[in-house]
């Protein structure tokens, strides 16, 4: 069995960019930390190797300082310690100065997930989720908070996919949890709207109350530029389901909150930055890996069996199709080969 395996958190860099199964959250079962040998050294990381005298290699015999000329003691003292995780800064967690991109316009819940995880950041609005990426990487912004999984609409395949495309780090993820409400300009009652305009997925979770108004629905790209769009336009016959924040923003007034079908309506968000994070050892770390398999019976089995053999919880299991190899259509014979 083939495996091409890329580390998507942590510092994995092995150059694959084949499609396949993204786990996500790899995690010791019980909890207790577990030591790695890493064969190698880290990217971009200088080291020093250690230094052995030729004659000692050759006789096998011991030296001490005693031995070693004062010239080169001088010099050994001299050289710098090696690096240790304590030498390596973490990013406040106020985010001071730290510019994140996301996609929408100011008063989206990707703004908010932002602004949750870097309180005091810069925020980049991105016409497109591709575009957030490419802010990173032309460094135009420091990080990128994207949605990767919502706990009623499932999973965000687009932005895997770009996972897989482009050469970013999962260095952290927050949880936000949405809060829909219902705008208008201001002086508008509820009963006076003839529709509603949001994100699909925004208008869906809040199917319950929409439908009680019998309110036409219409999509727009995002929720901030549902309010963005009735506030700018002066519409008095629509209203926008956004944000509280997007409501102050565009001086709109809520007229009804937490219109969600389902109370606890989370979105999980990725936070992107173009190095990755060295794991410490004071708290746990989750970790994604993305890799294929080739063909053949139980190839999928013995890959998780790696995990489960040495006790390792897996929280979720992603499959992605395989772009650059369609799909195969096999006959009925045993051996399984295509037509």
């Amino acid at each position: 069995m083939a495996l091409e395996c890329v580390a998507v958190l942590g510092w994995g860099d092995s150059g694959s960019s084949a499609s396949g199964l993204v786990f996500n959250g790899v995690r010791n079962s019980n909890r207790t930390p577990r030591k790695c040998v890493c064969r190698g050294g880290f990217s971009g990381l200088s080291g020093h190797s250690v230094i052995k005298s030729a004659d000692n290699q050759n006789t096998g015999k011991s030296s001490n300082v005693n031995d070693v000329p004062g010239k080169l003691c001088k010099d050994l003292i001299s050289l710098p310690k090696p690096l240790t995780v304590a030498d390596f800064t973490v990013t406040p967690n106020d985010g001071t100065k730290v510019r994140i991109s996301f996609k929408g316009l100011p008063g989206s819940f990707s703004e908010d997930a932002a602004l949750k995880a870097y309180p005091k950041c810069e925020t980049v609005p991105c016409d497109e989720f591709e575009d957030a990426f490419k802010a990173v990487e032309l460094w135009l912004a420091d990080k990128a908070v994207l949605p990767i999984e919502n706990s009623s609409s499932g999973s965000i395949h687009r932005n895997y996919d770009l996972l897989l495309r482009h050469r970013l780090h999962i260095v952290g993820e927050v949880q936000l949890a949405a809060n829909f409400c219902l705008l208008a300009l201001p002086g508008i009652k509820a009963d006076q709207l003839k529709r509603v305009l949001s994100h699909p997925q925004a208008l869906a979770s809040s199917d319950i109350v929409l439908t009680q108004l019998g309110v036409a629905r219409e999509n727009v790209d995002d929720t901030a530029s549902a309010a963005q769009y009735v506030a700018s336009n002066g519409l008095r016959d629509a209203g926008a389901v956004a944000s509280a924040r997007a409501a102050e923003i565009y001086g709109l007034n809520i007229l009804a909150d937490r219109i969600q079908d389902e109370p606890d309506n989370i979105t999980r968000f990725l936070v992107l930055a173009r190095d990755p994070i060295i794991p410490r050892t004071d708290k746990l770390f989750k970790t994604s890996i993305v890799f294929t398999l080739d063909e053949g019976p139980g190839v999928l089995f013995k890959a998780l069996a790696v995990f489960a053999l040495r006790e390792i919880n897996l929280t979720k299991i992603e499959s992605r199709p395989q772009r650059k190899r369609p799909l195969r259509v096999v006959d009925d014979s045993n051996n399984g080969t295509a037509k």
